[in-house]
């Protein structure tokens, strides 16, 4: 398993309370995902996984599972990670995004799809573009993320 702490959220440009927040979010999201034996990846994308997050940054998290029709129904599982409140839920060709906001204001969107997101022979292009804007894994059991991050290298 590899959870970073507050490695996974830079903390320039971000105050030192909203760091805490954002790395909290990650934290409790990568160790809830280390005890769900569908999850076969989490992968913390976009501007925080840069290391260039602002004050107005969300936290992108993308999700992968061998069943990911039991998250097909938001209030079957994103209570269990005290988010906040859904505000939109969208696809994304085959992810879902479920977009909440904490008390606190701080955007989570939270995209769950498919294993096969992943895959790296050949990598998709719409994957290859998340992957190249920043992706950090946060919780990689077997390796498929590191393995996709390094064929968009």
């Amino acid at each position: 398993m590899d959870m970073r702490g507050d490695r996974s959220v830079e903390r320039a440009g971000v105050s030192p309370r909203r760091a805490a927040e954002m790395s909290s979010v990650t934290d409790r999201v990568a160790r809830w995902c280390a005890e769900r034996s569908d999850v076969a990846g989490l992968l913390l994308v976009g501007s925080c996984a840069r290391g260039a997050a602002r004050a107005d940054s969300d936290v992108d998290l993308l999700l992968l599972s061998t069943a990911p029709d039991r998250y097909a129904e938001g209030d079957a599982w994103l209570p269990e990670l005290s988010l906040g409140e859904v505000v939109r839920v969208r696809a994304w060709g085959p992810l879902t995004e479920w977009r909440q906001v904490t008390a606190s204001g701080l955007e989570v969107e939270m995209c769950v799809g498919p294993t096969a997101w992943a895959r790296t022979d050949p990598v998709d292009a719409g994957t290859r573009r998340v992957v190249t804007d920043g992706a950090r894994p946060l919780y990689d059991p077997a390796g498929i993320l590191g393995a996709l991050i390094r064929a968009c290298a």
